[in-house]
């Protein structure tokens, strides 16, 4: 595929900025490459990268190209999404669309923490359930309620609903441990930097997360 700037099907000045602007934001997403062949290799040639081709043949299960694509996707599975969770996803999602990873992969990690907690504190207001659960509010990090929390769930496994109890372990615990690593080596000084596909996957990953606690959430409302 090309771009042809003359000709009869010529783009009038605002239609081919908008162009170029849609073009270059489709590249830095990795989703086109430059070039179609040996002898054309470089702009205005271009064709859909591997990546690219992924994403037309279904195989990346969320898709997002800006901030309100991926606020429509998450809010889609999850429509009570809390405001202070969606600003820090948002965020985290601005700075990916920025290039800045290092600083979306710690958003995403505030964000996913938040989204914890909010759960506990639901499990506190029930009169019936938050006695279960009172030993993971006197743990002191996050790590340590988050590992309280899961031996005791998993100790309820019974009384849960099906779709809950579904991929539960990687919805949950999964996606939580590899969130919440990148955010660490992402928020302190190691010098280990994350690419953009990881930064891509883990905003990904966020979603089914989600999805799965506001589950628990709505449960022991």
């Amino acid at each position: 595929m090309s771009f042809a700037s003359s000709g009869e099907g010529r783009l009038s000045g605002p239609d081919a900025e908008l162009f170029l602007e849609v073009f270059w934001d489709l590249f830095r997403q990795g989703i086109i490459t430059l070039g179609c062949n040996d002898s054309n290799r470089q702009f205005p040639f271009f064709r859909v990268s591997s990546f690219g081709r992924r994403i037309l043949d279904g195989h990346q299960a969320y898709f997002f190209h800006d901030v309100s694509s991926y606020t429509k996707l998450l809010t889609e599975a999850v429509p009570n999404l809390d405001n202070v969770t969606l600003l820090y996803v948002q965020e985290a999602m601005q700075a990916f669309k920025a290039g800045c990873l290092l600083s979306s992969s710690v958003m995403l990690g505030v964000a996913a923490e938040h989204t914890f907690l909010l759960l506990i504190e639901t499990i506190e207001k029930n009169a019936t359930e938050s006695a279960k659960f009172a030993a993971v509010s006197k743990e002191r990090t996050i790590l340590q309620k988050l590992n309280k929390f899961k031996n005791i769930l998993d100790q309820q496994l019974k009384s849960l609903p099906s779709d809950i109890k579904e991929d539960l372990d990687t919805h949950f615990a999964g996606i939580m441990s590899i969130i919440r690593n990148f955010r660490n080596q992402s928020g302190h000084p190691s010098g280990h930097l994350i690419d953009r596909e990881q930064a891509y996957i883990l905003l990904q990953l966020f979603v089914p997360y989600c999805k799965k606690m506001y589950q628990l959430k709505a449960f022991y409302s």
